[in-house]
Protein backbone atom coordinates (compact mmCIF):
# COMPACT_ATOMS: atom_id res chain seq x y z
CA UNK A 1 0.00 0.00 0.00
CA UNK A 2 2.90 2.31 1.08
CA UNK A 3 4.31 2.05 -2.52
CA UNK A 4 0.78 2.37 -4.64
CA UNK A 5 0.85 5.98 -2.76
CA UNK A 6 4.12 6.74 -3.16
CA UNK A 7 3.59 5.99 -6.75
CA UNK A 8 0.69 8.08 -6.84
CA UNK A 9 2.32 10.84 -5.21
CA UNK A 10 5.67 10.87 -7.14
CA UNK A 11 2.73 11.03 -10.71
CA UNK A 12 1.17 13.95 -9.08
CA UNK A 13 4.25 16.15 -8.81
CA UNK A 14 5.16 14.82 -12.37
CA UNK A 15 2.06 16.18 -13.32
CA UNK A 16 1.93 19.46 -10.87
CA UNK A 17 5.64 20.03 -12.80
CA UNK A 18 4.37 19.38 -16.53
CA UNK A 19 1.44 21.86 -15.82
CA UNK A 20 3.54 24.17 -14.77
CA UNK A 21 5.33 24.26 -17.46
CA UNK A 22 2.79 24.31 -19.74
CA UNK A 23 1.14 27.41 -18.26
CA UNK A 24 4.67 29.08 -17.73
CA UNK A 25 5.22 29.18 -22.14
CA UNK A 26 1.62 30.35 -22.10
CA UNK A 27 1.93 33.47 -19.78
CA UNK A 28 5.73 33.95 -22.04
CA UNK A 29 3.97 33.39 -24.95
CA UNK A 30 0.87 35.67 -24.64
CA UNK A 31 3.05 38.86 -23.66
CA UNK A 32 6.10 37.99 -25.72
CA UNK A 33 5.78 39.21 -29.43
CA UNK A 34 7.96 38.20 -32.45
CA UNK A 35 9.42 40.18 -35.22
CA UNK A 36 9.05 37.80 -38.32
CA UNK A 37 6.57 35.23 -39.37
CA UNK A 38 8.22 31.64 -37.60
CA UNK A 39 4.94 32.31 -35.39
CA UNK A 40 1.87 30.52 -35.93
CA UNK A 41 -1.04 32.48 -36.76
CA UNK A 42 -3.22 34.23 -33.23
CA UNK A 43 -6.22 32.00 -35.09
CA UNK A 44 -4.20 28.88 -34.22
CA UNK A 45 -6.43 29.22 -31.01
CA UNK A 46 -9.06 27.87 -32.76
CA UNK A 47 -7.66 25.25 -35.26
CA UNK A 48 -8.25 21.84 -35.08
CA UNK A 49 -5.39 18.55 -35.38
CA UNK A 50 -2.04 19.31 -33.77
CA UNK A 51 -2.05 22.87 -34.61
CA UNK A 52 -4.60 22.98 -31.64
CA UNK A 53 -2.85 20.45 -29.43
CA UNK A 54 0.50 22.86 -29.83
CA UNK A 55 -1.07 25.64 -29.02
CA UNK A 56 -2.46 23.88 -26.24
CA UNK A 57 1.11 23.03 -25.00
CA UNK A 58 3.09 25.93 -25.52
CA UNK A 59 1.30 28.71 -26.49
CA UNK A 60 0.75 30.81 -29.44
CA UNK A 61 3.90 32.81 -31.28
CA UNK A 62 1.97 36.26 -32.06
CA UNK A 63 3.96 38.42 -34.66
CA UNK A 64 4.32 41.88 -34.63
CA UNK A 65 1.93 43.08 -37.34
CA UNK A 66 2.62 46.42 -38.90
CA UNK A 67 -0.41 48.00 -40.13
CA UNK A 68 -1.46 47.01 -43.68
CA UNK A 69 -4.76 49.36 -42.94
CA UNK A 70 -4.21 53.12 -43.75
CA UNK A 71 -6.64 56.14 -43.08
CA UNK A 72 -8.42 57.58 -45.92
CA UNK A 73 -7.49 60.88 -45.16
CA UNK A 74 -3.95 62.38 -45.26
CA UNK A 75 -1.51 61.66 -41.98
CA UNK A 76 1.74 62.37 -40.75
CA UNK A 77 4.19 59.90 -39.50
CA UNK A 78 5.70 60.66 -36.33
CA UNK A 79 8.14 59.48 -33.52
CA UNK A 80 7.69 59.96 -29.65
CA UNK A 81 9.67 58.11 -26.63
CA UNK A 82 7.98 57.18 -23.43
CA UNK A 83 9.07 57.69 -20.26
CA UNK A 84 11.05 54.06 -19.86
CA UNK A 85 12.93 55.03 -23.32
CA UNK A 86 10.41 53.04 -25.86
CA UNK A 87 10.13 54.19 -29.54
CA UNK A 88 6.78 54.52 -30.60
CA UNK A 89 5.86 55.04 -34.05
CA UNK A 90 2.18 56.91 -34.89
CA UNK A 91 -0.01 58.51 -37.28
CA UNK A 92 -1.19 61.86 -36.86
CA UNK A 93 -4.04 63.16 -39.37
CA UNK A 94 -5.07 67.10 -39.06
CA UNK A 95 -8.14 68.58 -39.41
CA UNK A 96 -8.95 71.98 -40.73
CA UNK A 97 -10.58 74.08 -37.95
CA UNK A 98 -10.99 70.95 -35.85
CA UNK A 99 -12.99 70.70 -32.60
CA UNK A 100 -10.18 68.80 -31.16
CA UNK A 101 -7.91 65.71 -31.24
CA UNK A 102 -8.96 62.24 -30.47
CA UNK A 103 -6.12 59.62 -28.95
CA UNK A 104 -6.80 56.07 -30.93
CA UNK A 105 -5.27 52.83 -28.90
CA UNK A 106 -5.95 49.28 -30.32
CA UNK A 107 -6.25 45.87 -29.05
CA UNK A 108 -3.79 43.37 -27.89
CA UNK A 109 -2.16 42.06 -31.23
CA UNK A 110 -3.16 44.40 -32.83
CA UNK A 111 -2.01 48.50 -34.25
CA UNK A 112 -3.16 51.25 -35.30
CA UNK A 113 -3.64 50.39 -38.77
CA UNK A 114 -6.61 47.87 -37.08
CA UNK A 115 -8.39 51.18 -35.84
CA UNK A 116 -8.29 53.31 -39.11
CA UNK A 117 -12.43 52.79 -39.42
CA UNK A 118 -12.77 54.68 -35.92
CA UNK A 119 -10.13 57.35 -37.04
CA UNK A 120 -12.23 58.04 -39.91
CA UNK A 121 -14.93 58.29 -38.08
CA UNK A 122 -14.07 60.82 -35.67
CA UNK A 123 -11.91 62.63 -38.66
CA UNK A 124 -15.44 62.71 -40.42
CA UNK A 125 -17.02 63.99 -37.01
CA UNK A 126 -14.56 67.20 -37.05
CA UNK A 127 -11.70 65.98 -35.14
CA UNK A 128 -7.97 65.59 -35.68
CA UNK A 129 -6.88 61.95 -35.10
CA UNK A 130 -3.86 60.56 -33.05
CA UNK A 131 -3.05 56.89 -33.16
CA UNK A 132 0.15 54.96 -32.38
CA UNK A 133 1.23 51.52 -32.02
CA UNK A 134 1.71 50.22 -28.37
CA UNK A 135 5.21 49.10 -27.39
CA UNK A 136 5.96 45.32 -29.36
CA UNK A 137 2.79 45.87 -31.74
CA UNK A 138 3.19 47.04 -35.47
CA UNK A 139 6.19 49.39 -36.24
CA UNK A 140 7.30 50.44 -32.46
CA UNK A 141 10.07 48.90 -30.31
CA UNK A 142 10.07 46.15 -28.31
CA UNK A 143 8.67 42.96 -28.09
CA UNK A 144 6.87 42.58 -24.77
CA UNK A 145 3.43 43.74 -23.83
CA UNK A 146 2.72 43.60 -20.23
CA UNK A 147 -1.05 43.87 -21.14
CA UNK A 148 -1.63 47.88 -20.56
CA UNK A 149 0.85 47.54 -17.16
CA UNK A 150 3.61 49.38 -18.52
CA UNK A 151 1.62 50.71 -21.61
CA UNK A 152 0.22 53.50 -19.60
CA UNK A 153 3.46 55.33 -20.25
CA UNK A 154 2.63 54.78 -23.81
CA UNK A 155 -0.64 56.74 -23.55
CA UNK A 156 0.89 59.30 -21.76
CA UNK A 157 3.78 59.70 -23.96
CA UNK A 158 1.15 59.90 -27.08
CA UNK A 159 -1.02 62.50 -25.16
CA UNK A 160 2.57 64.75 -24.08
CA UNK A 161 2.66 64.16 -28.09
CA UNK A 162 -0.75 65.92 -28.88
CA UNK A 163 -0.51 68.62 -25.98
CA UNK A 164 2.97 70.09 -27.06
CA UNK A 165 0.28 71.29 -30.14
CA UNK A 166 -1.73 73.22 -27.83
CA UNK A 167 -4.17 71.13 -28.04
CA UNK A 168 -7.00 71.90 -25.28
CA UNK A 169 -9.78 69.16 -25.87
CA UNK A 170 -7.69 65.65 -25.90
CA UNK A 171 -10.40 62.51 -26.15
CA UNK A 172 -8.72 59.63 -25.15
CA UNK A 173 -10.69 56.12 -26.92
CA UNK A 174 -9.20 52.58 -26.55
CA UNK A 175 -10.58 49.62 -27.54
CA UNK A 176 -10.23 46.07 -25.01
CA UNK A 177 -6.28 46.08 -24.09
CA UNK A 178 -6.32 50.03 -24.67
CA UNK A 179 -9.43 51.07 -23.00
CA UNK A 180 -7.56 49.12 -20.07
CA UNK A 181 -4.47 50.71 -20.25
CA UNK A 182 -6.03 54.31 -20.39
CA UNK A 183 -7.44 53.32 -17.09
CA UNK A 184 -3.88 52.75 -16.32
CA UNK A 185 -2.79 55.87 -17.18
CA UNK A 186 -5.62 58.32 -15.72
CA UNK A 187 -3.90 56.60 -12.88
CA UNK A 188 -0.12 56.71 -13.26
CA UNK A 189 -0.13 60.13 -14.64
CA UNK A 190 -2.23 62.82 -12.61
CA UNK A 191 -1.03 65.65 -14.77
CA UNK A 192 -2.54 64.30 -17.84
CA UNK A 193 -6.24 66.28 -18.01
CA UNK A 194 -8.09 65.25 -20.85
CA UNK A 195 -11.21 66.38 -21.86
CA UNK A 196 -13.43 63.50 -22.27
CA UNK A 197 -12.32 59.69 -22.17
CA UNK A 198 -14.57 56.57 -24.15
CA UNK A 199 -13.57 52.85 -23.34
CA UNK A 200 -14.63 49.92 -25.25
CA UNK A 201 -14.63 46.56 -24.00
CA UNK A 202 -11.96 46.85 -21.41
CA UNK A 203 -11.33 43.85 -19.16
CA UNK A 204 -11.73 44.24 -15.08
CA UNK A 205 -8.46 42.62 -14.09
CA UNK A 206 -5.71 41.02 -15.61
CA UNK A 207 -7.10 37.79 -14.21
CA UNK A 208 -10.23 38.79 -16.03
CA UNK A 209 -8.47 39.07 -18.95
CA UNK A 210 -6.71 35.39 -19.08
CA UNK A 211 -10.11 33.77 -17.95
CA UNK A 212 -11.70 35.69 -21.15
CA UNK A 213 -7.98 34.06 -23.59
CA UNK A 214 -9.09 30.56 -21.61
CA UNK A 215 -12.88 30.87 -22.48
CA UNK A 216 -11.79 31.45 -25.94
CA UNK A 217 -9.37 28.46 -25.80
CA UNK A 218 -12.23 26.58 -24.48
CA UNK A 219 -9.88 25.73 -21.56
CA UNK A 220 -11.03 25.61 -18.16
CA UNK A 221 -10.83 28.53 -16.03
CA UNK A 222 -9.33 27.40 -12.98
CA UNK A 223 -6.56 26.81 -11.81
CA UNK A 224 -5.10 27.72 -15.31
CA UNK A 225 -6.20 30.97 -14.59
CA UNK A 226 -4.17 32.02 -11.10
CA UNK A 227 -1.36 29.52 -12.73
CA UNK A 228 -0.86 31.84 -15.74
CA UNK A 229 -1.38 34.97 -13.83
CA UNK A 230 1.42 33.64 -11.36
CA UNK A 231 3.66 32.73 -13.86
CA UNK A 232 2.86 36.29 -15.74
CA UNK A 233 4.07 38.02 -12.59
CA UNK A 234 7.01 36.01 -12.18
CA UNK A 235 8.45 36.52 -15.54
CA UNK A 236 6.85 40.56 -15.86
CA UNK A 237 8.03 41.09 -12.62
CA UNK A 238 5.29 42.96 -11.68
CA UNK A 239 2.14 41.23 -9.16
CA UNK A 240 -0.82 40.57 -11.86
CA UNK A 241 -2.80 39.91 -9.31
CA UNK A 242 -3.09 43.84 -8.79
CA UNK A 243 -3.71 45.12 -12.50
CA UNK A 244 -7.38 46.03 -11.94
CA UNK A 245 -8.96 48.63 -14.70
CA UNK A 246 -11.80 48.44 -12.11
CA UNK A 247 -10.15 49.44 -9.53
CA UNK A 248 -8.16 52.31 -11.83
CA UNK A 249 -11.59 53.43 -13.11
CA UNK A 250 -11.72 54.85 -9.07
CA UNK A 251 -9.22 57.70 -10.01
CA UNK A 252 -11.38 58.58 -13.79
CA UNK A 253 -13.31 62.26 -12.83
CA UNK A 254 -13.83 63.16 -16.37
CA UNK A 255 -17.03 62.67 -18.49
CA UNK A 256 -16.86 58.74 -19.17
CA UNK A 257 -18.51 56.47 -22.15
CA UNK A 258 -18.15 52.53 -21.78
CA UNK A 259 -19.00 50.64 -24.05
CA UNK A 260 -19.79 47.08 -24.36
CA UNK A 261 -20.88 44.02 -27.08
CA UNK A 262 -23.38 41.99 -25.75
CA UNK A 263 -22.15 39.12 -27.12
CA UNK A 264 -18.46 39.43 -26.50
CA UNK A 265 -17.16 35.96 -24.27
CA UNK A 266 -13.94 37.56 -23.27
CA UNK A 267 -15.15 40.77 -21.14
CA UNK A 268 -18.20 39.57 -19.70
CA UNK A 269 -21.61 41.88 -18.39
CA UNK A 270 -20.34 41.83 -14.34
CA UNK A 271 -16.75 43.27 -15.58
CA UNK A 272 -18.01 46.13 -17.13
CA UNK A 273 -20.43 46.58 -15.03
CA UNK A 274 -18.04 46.66 -12.07
CA UNK A 275 -15.72 49.26 -13.96
CA UNK A 276 -19.21 51.75 -14.70
CA UNK A 277 -19.68 51.45 -11.35
CA UNK A 278 -16.18 52.26 -10.23
CA UNK A 279 -15.79 55.33 -12.44
CA UNK A 280 -15.70 58.51 -10.11
CA UNK A 281 -16.93 60.19 -12.71
CA UNK A 282 -20.25 62.59 -12.69
CA UNK A 283 -21.12 62.07 -16.28
CA UNK A 284 -20.72 58.55 -17.50
CA UNK A 285 -22.91 56.36 -19.82
CA UNK A 286 -22.70 52.96 -20.74
CA UNK A 287 -23.89 51.65 -24.16
CA UNK A 288 -24.57 47.87 -24.77
CA UNK A 289 -24.34 47.00 -28.27
CA UNK A 290 -26.66 43.97 -28.50
CA UNK A 291 -25.55 42.62 -32.04
CA UNK A 292 -21.64 42.91 -31.45
CA UNK A 293 -19.12 40.79 -29.45
CA UNK A 294 -15.30 41.31 -28.72
CA UNK A 295 -14.87 43.44 -32.13
CA UNK A 296 -15.01 46.60 -33.63
CA UNK A 297 -18.24 48.29 -32.94
CA UNK A 298 -17.80 51.07 -35.47
CA UNK A 299 -17.44 48.29 -37.89
CA UNK A 300 -20.22 46.26 -36.65
CA UNK A 301 -23.00 48.08 -35.68
CA UNK A 302 -21.74 51.72 -37.39
CA UNK A 303 -24.93 53.58 -37.39
CA UNK A 304 -25.26 52.76 -33.32
CA UNK A 305 -21.81 53.59 -32.50
CA UNK A 306 -21.52 56.91 -34.22
CA UNK A 307 -24.93 57.81 -33.03
CA UNK A 308 -23.26 57.15 -29.29
CA UNK A 309 -19.84 59.14 -30.38
CA UNK A 310 -21.35 61.63 -31.70
CA UNK A 311 -24.21 62.55 -28.92
CA UNK A 312 -21.35 62.14 -25.86
CA UNK A 313 -18.46 64.71 -27.88
CA UNK A 314 -21.46 66.95 -27.76
CA UNK A 315 -22.84 66.89 -24.78
CA UNK A 316 -21.77 69.37 -21.79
Amino acid sequence: MKKIFKGLGIVLIVLFIFLNVVVAFHAYKFTHFYDNTIATAKTAELSSGWKETEAILFGVNYVKHPPSEYPAHPFLNFYTKTADDVKLQGWYIPKSNSKGTIILFHGHGGSRGSIVTEADDFYNLGYNVCMIDFRAHGKSQGNICTIGYNESADVKAAYDYVAAKNEKNIVLWGISLGAATITKAMTDYKEMHPSKVILEMPFATLTDAVKGKLRIMHLPLQPLTTLLAFWGAVEQQFWTFSHKPSEYAKNIHVPVLLQWGKNDIRVTKEETEEIFHNLSSRQKQLVVYNNSGHQSLASNEPEKWKTAIMNFLNSK
